[in-house]
């Protein structure tokens, strides 16, 4: 414990006698420090017991003393220890009734205990509680560490953290949602500060914040519900370098002492340890699950489970979907060193090290961290390659991973201007600048390691439909219930079909017939000529011309079912259609 002006005068050597402030003789004792100038405060810090012999104030000016004592009270000195014997046999009345009239404590030094014995005594407590606090901190740091390498990892370190703090602690991961909680109450106070979460993951780390009232205008509880009502609240950011990686939240019914405060800082070293992983880990690991996607994305299903062992868990022996995402053209981007996009067996491939390229744009790096996020929520693996402007993964099929997936695209669909709320790397905002979605993911059909190649096939198809649909998502189970028609949305496509139909348009704005209309009209009815003519009102035999002429022009026969095709494709691509039915004749 402290060392307070209670324990001073319980010294049995220093024989000190309480004259004014008695109920406040709880107070801390920072230092004992000597002054006899009239106006000590400019060199005082606060917590000091100020020691005098008072020969060098006015003691018989009423006024004077109260000034005095009204001065040391403001600037937070906790007693007033005045020499008996020396320049006065006893304290003046001046003095005495001007302590008493604030409850200022006033403690009397008999003329054979000497100053330096009381700055002795509260040296020797003050370090002994230092040599406490460092001991306890010590000791809290081997049961955290200890608690860390426990199969319960965080949990139990988060427990042992409250137990030392006289609190509770919660951490939270990097998109702001509460990992875990300690003690179990603590999870309802926890969850109020996902806003405060967030906003200190805007803050590049090491980062922190003190939150000293519950959310909500002063809602601090009542504390039946196991939480304190009065709780102070300080959140930590873990992670190394600039980066946000998870959020701990300590909360105590007072700032935290000097061995509380050595807990506190244990915590976050161990956790940034479990979280931040070294690059030379990080690099290692993002060339095994490269190489690991590279060998499926070949075929090789057998060799990739023998070298991914364990890493994935059950990822790879369970119904897996491939995603394939790429960033919205205009997407932020930070620099960072390249990894080139191939082929499909070469999706997954690391670049030369150390060539300064354009790195993966940020909605893609929020996009795998709430991914991995969710996944380690729930207890699954997965399994992401983010290279260039491409993040290629599998995840679990049905499970988090897949759905915080749609989720972050769905986000990015509806959101106003590409912004993904709460995303961004550090927890900012990504925005995109765009009118449409930020980015756009294709998903396969559900399949198995074996069929790993075909499925990432099918992601591609996917994703080449969503860009083309101007969607952020589409899993390749939607790719057949959609109609063909909106994948000729393509200036290559428009392009090819401007030009075939442009003789057919050049015959037609001379006046020379409706060539355009009339073979849109006969292909829509399959060829047949008696209704083709009656949705365009000319007789049949006017009709048949129409179609001669179109053959003339075109050089090519109706009769090829892929020139039919073409045609048709041509029309819906080009939508320049005019009105059937005018009548007008050849």
């Amino acid at each position: 414990m402290p060392l307070t002006l209670a324990s001073l005068v319980q010294h049995s050597s220093l024989r000190l006698t309480v004259l004014a402030g008695g109920d406040r003789l709880d107070a801390p004792v920072r230092w004992a420090h000597v002054s006899e100038l009239p106006d000590p405060v400019p060199y005082l810090e606060g917590g000091e017991l100020l020691l005098i012999t008072a020969m060098k104030l006015d003691v018989e000016d009423a006024a004077a003393m109260r000034r005095y004592v009204g001065r040391l009270d403001a600037a937070g000195v906790v007693g007033l220890g005045f020499a008996a014997g020396v320049a006065y046999e006893e304290v003046p009345p001046a003095l005495l009734a001007a302590a008493r009239e604030v409850g200022f404590p006033l403690l009397e030094v008999p003329r054979r205990t000497p100053f330096l014995a009381i700055s002795k005594a509260v040296s020797a407590a003050n370090a002994a509680e230092q040599y406490r606090a460092v001991t306890a901190g010590f000791e809290a740091q081997r049961e955290l560490t200890r608690a860390a390498l426990s199969e319960q990892g965080p949990a139990a370190l988060l427990a042992r953290l409250a137990a030392h703090v006289d609190g509770w602690a919660a951490l939270y991961d990097v998109s702001g949602a509460l990992v875990a909680a300690a003690p179990a109450w603590a999870s309802r106070r926890a969850a109020r500060l996902t806003g405060e979460v967030r906003r200190l993951r805007d803050r590049p780390a090491p980062a922190s914040a003190v939150v000293s009232e519950a959310p909500g205008g002063g809602d601090r509880g009542d504390g039946r519900d196991g939480e304190a009502p009065d709780d102070r609240v300080e959140l930590q950011s873990i992670g190394s370098g600039r980066r946000v990686r998870a959020v701990l939240a300590v909360g105590t019914g007072s700032p935290p002492g000097t061995a509380e405060r050595y807990a506190v800082n244990s915590a976050v070293a161990l956790l940034t340890l479990t979280t931040e992983r070294s690059r030379a880990l990080q690099e290692a690991e993002r060339r095994l699950a490269a190489g690991v996607l590279r060998m499926l994305m070949a075929g090789e299903a057998d060799h990739a489970r023998a070298v991914a062992g364990s890493l994935y868990g059950g990822l790879l022996d369970e119904p897996l979907r491939v995603v394939v995402a790429e960033a919205a053209a205009g997407a932020g981007r930070r620099r960072a060193p390249a990894v080139p996009r191939g082929r499909a067996e070469e999706a997954a491939a690391p670049g030369a090290a150390g060539e300064p390229q354009e790195g993966p744009p940020a909605v893609l790096e929020a996009l795998a961290e709430r991914v991995e996020a969710a996944a380690a929520r729930a207890g699954e693996s997965v399994l992401l390659v983010l290279c260039g402007a491409r993040l290629t993964g599998l995840v679990a099929d049905g499970g988090a991973a897949a759905a915080a997936c749609a989720d972050f695209a769905g986000r990015a669909e509806t959101a106003p201007g590409g912004d993904v709320c709460g995303t961004g790397r550090g927890g900012s905002a990504v925005r995109t600048g765009q009118t449409g979605p930020g980015l756009v993911v294709g998903v396969s059909a559900p399949a198995g390691i074996a069929s790993a190649a075909v499925a990432f096939r099918q992601a591609e198809q996917a994703l080449s439909v969503a860009r083309r649909r101007g969607r952020a998502l589409v899993e390749h189970e939607d790719v057949a219930s959609g109609s063909v028609l909106p994948l000729l949305a393509d200036d290559a496509v428009r392009a090819f079909a401007d030009g075939m139909l442009r003789a057919l348009h050049e015959h037609d704005a001379h006046g020379r017939g409706d060539l355009v209309a009339s073979l849109h009209a006969w292909l829509s009815r399959h060829g047949q000529w008696d209704a083709a003519a009656a949705d365009l009102g000319v007789h049949r035999h006017t009709l048949r011309y129409r179609m001669r002429r179109v053959e003339e022009i075109l050089g090519r026969s109706l009769d090829d079912p892929d020139v039919r095709m073409e045609l048709w494709l041509a029309l819906k691509a080009t939508a320049a259609l005019p009105p059937a039915g005018d009548g007008r004749g050849a």
